[in-house]
C-alpha cells in the first residue's frame, strides 16, 4: 500500500464570501452511571507520536442492546436500555471499533466510513466507549453509526479496552471490530517514507516499536470481525474494501458543490474543475441588466439565449456524467465545480444555477455557491 498521507478530517464546506453551508448533528449529554468501583475518567491520552496513516480517519459502528433496571445498593441502575423520560426507548446506534498497526491505513478506513455517514471518534479512550453509544442513543437519530478509532497512542488507556468490550457485551450491545493488518516491509517503508518514529519505539529501532506493538494487539486481532491486510493496497483499493463492507447495497454517491466566482478575485483555491463563462457576451454593458445577477431572470434569460449556452450546459452535464463515474470508482466522494466569468455576477452565477438543478435532477446531492456575487 502506497500513497498514505496525512488527511484532515472532513468539515462542511463554506464559499469565501459566499453561502456557508454546514451540517451539524448534535446530541444530547445528559446522563449520569451509577456503577460501583467506576473508575476516575481522564481528560486526554498520552501524547504520543502518531503513525504516519493515523489521519486516515476513525470509523465505529455500535448497536446497544434492552436491559433491565436493577437495585444495586440501594439505587436502581440501568444495566443496559437506554430511555428518556416521555418518549419511547432511543434506537440505539450501531457500532464499529477500527483497530490495527500503526502505519496500515487506520485513518484512511476510518474517513471512509465518515464519507459514508459515520460519526467518527478518532482516538477515543476505550473507557469512554459505552458511554458514546448511550449518547448517540440520546441524539434522537441524529446519530445512528459510530465509528471509533482505537489505537496504542493512548497507551494508558488500552489496556480498559477489554473491560469496555466486556461492559458492551453485558449490555448486548452489537459491535463489529476492523482490524488493519500489514508487513514489516510494508511498515518500515512507510514510516521512513515520512521521516517519522513509531510510537512504540522508544529509543529502539522501527522494527522494535512495531514488535511491541503487534504484541499489544495480538489479542484484539484475534478477536476482530474483519481483519484487512494492507500491504500491498493503495488507499483506493483499502477505499473500496470498506465501501464493499460498509456501503450497503447503495453505491455512495458523489457530492457536488457547484461555486460561481469571478476570474479577477482569483481562483477558488478548492476547486477540483473549473470552467470559464468569458466566451458568452457579458451582461455588465447591457445598461439596464447591469445592475442585476445572474439570479435575475432577465439576466439568465439574455445568457441563455446567447449563441452557444444552453449547448455548453448539455455537453458539459453530459461530461460530468463520465467524471462522477470515475470518481466514484476512485473513491472521491466529493467535487467543487467552479463556474467562472469575470466579475461573478452575471454569467457565472446564471450558469450555476443551471447545472446545479441539471446535477439534482440527475440524483446528485448539489449545493450552490456564489462566491463573489455581491462584491462589486
Amino acid at each position: 500500500m502506497t500513497g498514505y498521507e496525512q488527511e484532515e478530517p472532513v468539515t462542511p464546506r463554506t464559499a469565501d464570501a459566499g453561502t456557508d453551508v454546514s451540517h451539524t448533528a448534535g446530541t444530547e449529554a445528559s446522563h449520569k452511571e451509577a456503577r460501583e468501583d467506576r473508575p476516575q475518567r481522564t481528560a486526554a491520552a498520552d501524547a504520543a507520536d502518531s503513525a504516519p496513516d493515523n489521519a486516515l480517519g476513525d470509523a465505529a459502528d455500535g448497536t446497544a442492546g434492552e436491559g433491565e433496571a436493577e437495585q444495586k445498593d440501594g439505587a436502581e441502575v440501568n444495566t443496559g436500555t437506554i430511555e428518556k423520560a416521555g418518549v419511547p426507548e432511543a434506537a440505539i446506534p450501531e457500532l464499529v471499533i477500527i483497530s490495527g498497526m500503526s502505519g496500515a491505513g487506520r485513518s484512511t478506513a476510518a474517513k471512509c466510513l465518515e464519507d459514508l455517514g459515520w460519526f467518527v471518534v478518532d482516538n477515543l479512550p476505550p473507557a469512554l466507549i459505552p458511554t458514546m453509544v448511550e449518547l448517540g442513543a440520546r441524539s434522537q437519530g441524529n446519530v445512528a453509526r459510530i465509528a471509533v478509532v482505537v489505537d496504542v497512542r493512548g497507551r494508558r488507556f488500552f489496556d480498559n479496552l477489554r473491560e469496555s468490550l466486556a461492559d458492551l457485551e453485558t449490555k448486548h450491545v452489537t459491535r463489529r471490530i476492523v482490524f488493519l493488518e500489514s508487513s514489516d516491509d510494508a511498515l518500515v517503508r512507510r514510516f521512513e517514507g515520512v521521516r517519522r518514529p513509531h510510537p512504540l519505539q522508544g529509543d529502539g529501532r522501527i522494527v522494535d516499536g512495531i514488535a511491541a506493538e503487534r504484541e499489544l494487539l495480538r489479542e484484539l486481532r484475534g478477536d476482530a470481525d474483519l481483519v484487512i491486510d494492507t500491504s500491498s493496497l493503495n488507499v483506493h483499493e483499502l477505499r473500496a474494501k470498506m465501501d464493499a463492507q460498509f456501503a450497503g447495497e447503495e453505491e455512495p454517491e458523489l457530492r457536488a458543490t457547484v461555486m460561481s466566482f469571478g476570474f479577477k478575485y482569483g481562483l477558488p483555491v478548492d476547486a477540483d474543475l473549473v470552467v470559464d463563462m468569458r466566451f458568452l457576451p457579458n451582461p455588465h454593458w447591457v445598461p439596464e441588466l447591469r445592475q442585476y445577477t445572474g439570479l435575475n431572470e432577465e439576466v439568465a434569460g439574455y445568457v441563455f439565449n446567447q449563441p452557444g449556452a444552453k449547448e455548453f450546459l448539455d455537453r458539459y452535464a453530459e461530461l460530468l456524467q463520465l467524471i462522477r463515474a470515475g470518481y466514484r470508482r476512485e473513491g472521491k466522494r466529493y467535487v467543487t465545480i467552479a463556474v467562472g466569468c469575470t466579475g461573478g455576477k452575471h454569467r457565472s452565477v446564471a450558469m450555476s444555477e443551471k447545472l446545479a438543478a441539471r446535477l439534482v435532477s440527475e440524483g446528485v446531492e448539489t449545493v450552490v455557491v456564489h462566491r463573489d456575487m455581491g462584491r462589486e
